[in-house]
């Protein structure tokens, strides 16, 4: 069994899953100790991952390539992954660009340039579909370059920040 931690939104959840040796669409999980059934598309990929059927309940999702973030129907979730099963942590990935991760509106913008970080210290307020979304930073440092100001629009993608 691989064993995971999984927070979404700030919650977390130990997943178990069986090995996999091979290409399976249906799979029995545990979480947080309780089977669940899941019956998935054969991506190969997270970012390709549509929808997924939960114990027979369906769920659309669009989920970011990096794990990071997905959206339901229920709104914009903020997803950490952790192995806990592996012997050393893995470094930040990326450059330290935060990108807009939908597009929308900044309402808000939390912090100035040459301003100290953390780990997940919210950056700024992306307004999307009547939701505020923090933008998050992916790792603790210093605030190099703020590309947007409130009010601004933003489209999927488009550089927000930078963290060193």
């Amino acid at each position: 069994m691989s064993k995971l931690s999984i927070t979404i939104d700030g919650r977390t959840f130990v997943v178990e899953t069986p090995p996999l040796r091979r290409i399976t669409s249906e799979i029995t999980v545990r979480v947080d100790g309780q089977p669940v059934n899941v019956l998935a598309p054969e991506t190969g990929s997270p970012e390709l991952l549509d929808w997924l059927i939960v114990d027979g309940r369906p769920y659309e999702l669009v989920v970011d390539p990096n794990l990071r973030w997905m959206r339901s129907r229920y709104g914009l979730h903020q997803v950490e992954v952790r192995d806990l099963e592996a012997t050393v942590a893995r470094p930040a990935s990326g450059d330290g660009r935060i990108k807009a991760p939908i597009p929308g509106l900044i309402t808000r913008v939390l912090v100035s340039p040459g301003e100290t970080v953390e780990l997940g210290q919210p950056l700024m307020v992306l307004e999307a579909m009547k939701m505020e979304n923090e933008i998050r930073a992916p790792r603790a440092g210093r605030v190099a370059q703020i590309h947007v100001t409130p009010g601004q629009s933003v489209a999927l993608g488009v550089v927000l920040a930078e963290v060193e």
